[in-house]
């Protein structure tokens, strides 16, 4: 499989927010250093805990620290914006840099109400979806209604399965990623088949492609990979709690809190799902997962607290694939 990153940008507990877009560059420098394949951010408006709200800003930035890796978004909303407006941004982002830019798109809807409203999210925007793929495609292409400036060379669509998705990308004819829960469900490789065999090739991609997307730690032990884990398991499970999705904790500050038996019992489970341990662990792990999705590509989504580990757990990772 190919290996890229997907960085979401995530904001520390005691530390400026800006820090976690600057530390996403800076790990898109050392991704391109390792040799990742491509290096994809984030779109999440107003949670405490990630930084970017804006992808095709962040990967302006990532594209002007860096000169090979490629880079994208995992994704865009695109119920949040007008197809126009996006097909104008990732013109001017190809422009600026030439055969390195993919746009993922998704059909997330804002986290909470106030946030749907503030991005005058209308009930039909997720019904517009394929519609507004359809639209956006033409307009990057040079088939729309209107002209989008500045022309140049095709950029590579990437669709974020989620519900009937994969069944969407398999009609327009668009690579596929898929990520969260559903990665280890029983319907997976059902779905990825009639991927497969549905797909109709576009000008976008004449076959189908699958990406895979999840968290992958690897550390010397178990235990040191588990500790990495946690502080990520920590601010799901007290999401869950109490519907804010927080800043990432160190273990020590998270370990010196009391835990209530019902975010004690989320944080284990999520520490027992993660593929986070050592190099043949986690080895074995995305091998089984190769073999069940027959995957392309690896787009790991991992998080932690420290940097400097968080550096040393992506050399791993990439040392593996």
């Amino acid at each position: 499989m190919r290996l890229s990153l997907l960085d979401r940008s995530r904001t520390r507990a005691g530390h400026p927010d800006a820090e976690g877009l600057t530390g996403s560059v800076a790990r898109a420098v050392w991704a391109e250093e390792l040799g990742y394949d491509r290096f994809w951010v984030a779109e999440h408006h107003a949670v405490p805990g990630i930084a970017s709200g804006a992808p095709p800003v962040l990967m302006a930035a990532v594209g002007a620290a860096t000169s090979r890796i490629r880079i994208g978004s995992g994704g865009i909303m695109l119920p949040h914006h007008q197809p126009i407006v996006v097909a104008e941004q990732v013109r001017m982002l190809e422009a600026l840099h030439p055969g390195r830019v993919d746009v993922g798109l998704g059909r997330s809807s804002g986290f909470t109400a106030p946030v749907r409203e503030a991005l005058r999210e209308t009930p039909d925007a997720a019904d517009r979806f394929a519609d507004d793929v359809r639209e956006l495609r033409d307009l990057m292409a040079g088939r729309g209604a209107v002209t989008v400036r500045p022309a140049g060379g095709p950029v590579p669509v990437y669709l974020l399965a989620t519900g009937r998705g994969v069944t969407l990308a398999a009609e327009l004819g668009l690579p596929v990623v898929v990520g969260g829960p559903a990665l280890w469900s029983d319907e997976l490789p059902s779905a990825l088949v009639a991927y497969r065999r549905d797909f109709r090739p576009s000008p976008d991609a004449d076959a189908p492609e699958v990406l895979v997307s999840l968290d992958a730690l690897v550390a010397d032990d178990v235990a040191t990979a588990r500790e990495l884990a946690l502080p990520e398991a920590w601010a799901m499970a007290q999401s869950r709690r109490t519907g804010v999705f927080g800043p990432l904790e160190s273990p020590a500050a998270i370990r010196a809190q009391e835990w209530p038996e019902q975010v004690r019992r989320r944080v284990e489970t999520s520490l027992e799902q993660a593929v986070a341990g050592d190099a043949g662990a986690v080895r074995r792990t995305l091998e089984q997962l190769a073999e069940r999705t027959g995957a392309d590509e690896l787009l790991a989504s991992t998080s932690t607290w420290d940097r400097d580990a968080l550096r040393a757990a992506d050399a791993a990772l990439r040392a593996l694939v």
